[in-house]
């Protein structure tokens, strides 16, 4: 039998389909911009576009973007005729090690200036000192890394006595971030230091009060928008100064100048809460207390009288209790604070 084709006559209840087009080539989508999520930056003309400043401010009208600038060192603050004035030095310490009973400094620097109490803000010229000094030790290599001090740097070099002497003569106060370190090493090498008052911009400010995430001179700097080569002692000080003359977050009416100034004049305590219950110790660090563990007691430093009258009063209904205690206080003045020379003591019931 031979086979017969299928064709539509065979079937003619069957439907009949048209034959199956060749795949079309897909096109490519169009490309599609992404809208921003806030208005753009403004056009630049092409004579601005070589201007930093100018695009520096184009990116800063932008909310998507901030702008960081190098710290220019200021000098010179306006004249006011008249003002209450107060002393001041700005200082900052590089040093072979941490210990001022065995290392040295290798740099010194000092901004020197005058402060209006009206205004807490500088008046007039900043003068600078800066200067090297041979340790007579080789420089670490974890400090020269850091400051990138080396010891061809240093060789021979010896700070001026005689220039130290002339950037104290009638100062006031003595200013430095972090001072517990940067005193005793300025004692140990010119006695002048100890006839001074010092404040410390580290541990005189409540810096977290005033909505800070750090304490440290380099990202409180750079809150103010700036950066500076860190951890040579001249750019520290500029650093500092323009950290304790900007307005402060909290209180844009006042600054951290002012603040430290007005510390300075009233008395600190160190208060050791001598025979606290050891159940009592994560209430105690919580509170800000840190661990003697030579003396091995919990201590914490305080402001003010005001404040250390409030402190004893948690002290008796947090951590004593029933128990009849009293607590050691060395009080200190800005004359002492800071140095490794003591205060006066007491003790006082609760």
């Amino acid at each position: 039998m031979t086979a017969q084709p299928i064709t539509a006559d065979l079937f003619p209840d069957l439907p009949v389909f048209a034959p199956l087009d060749k795949p079309k080539p897909r096109k490519k989508p169009k490309a599609v911009a992404l809208q921003p999520t806030h208005a753009p930056a403004p056009v630049l003309a092409a004579s601005q576009a070589a201007e930093p400043e100018v695009l520096a401010r184009a990116l800063e009208a932008h909310p998507d973007y901030r702008v960081l600038r190098r710290l220019v060192p200021r000098l010179q603050w306006p004249n006011v005729p008249g003002a209450l004035r107060l002393r001041v030095v700005v200082l900052d310490t590089e040093t072979t090690g941490l210990d001022a009973t065995k290392d040295k400094i290798i740099e010194l620097a000092m901004l020197r200036l005058e402060v209006d109490l009206a205004t807490g803000l500088p008046v007039g010229d900043v003068e600078v000192f800066d200067e090297l000094e041979d340790p007579g030790m080789p420089i670490p290599p974890e400090v020269r890394a850091l400051t990138g001090i080396s010891d061809a740097d240093v060789a021979g070099k010896r700070l001026d006595a005689q220039r130290v002497a002339a950037m104290l003569d009638g100062v006031d106060l003595v200013i430095a971030h972090n001072a517990g370190f940067d005193r005793p090493f300025c004692e140990a090498r010119f006695a002048g230091f100890q006839d001074i008052a010092w404040a410390c911009s580290f541990a005189d400010m409540d810096w977290k009060a005033q909505g800070r995430s750090s304490q440290k001179l380099e990202s409180l700097t750079l809150e103010l928008g700036l950066f500076y080569d860190a951890h040579r002692a001249e750019m520290d000080c500029h650093a500092l100064l323009a950290v304790l003359t900007a307005p402060l977050p909290k209180e844009p009416s006042s600054h951290a100048l002012a603040t430290l100034i007005a510390a300075s004049r009233q008395p600190a305590y160190r208060l050791s809460a001598t025979g606290a219950p050891f159940e009592s110790k994560d209430l105690l660090k919580a509170r800000g207390y840190r661990w003697n563990g030579e003396q091995r007691v919990w201590q914490t430093r305080i402001g003010s009288d005001a404040e250390l009258e409030a402190e004893l009063q948690w002290l008796r209904e947090q951590v004593y209790g029933a128990r009849r205690a009293s607590v050691a206080l060395e009080q200190t003045d800005a004359l002492v604070r800071y140095s490794k020379r003591s205060g006066d003591f007491s003790r006082r019931s609760l």
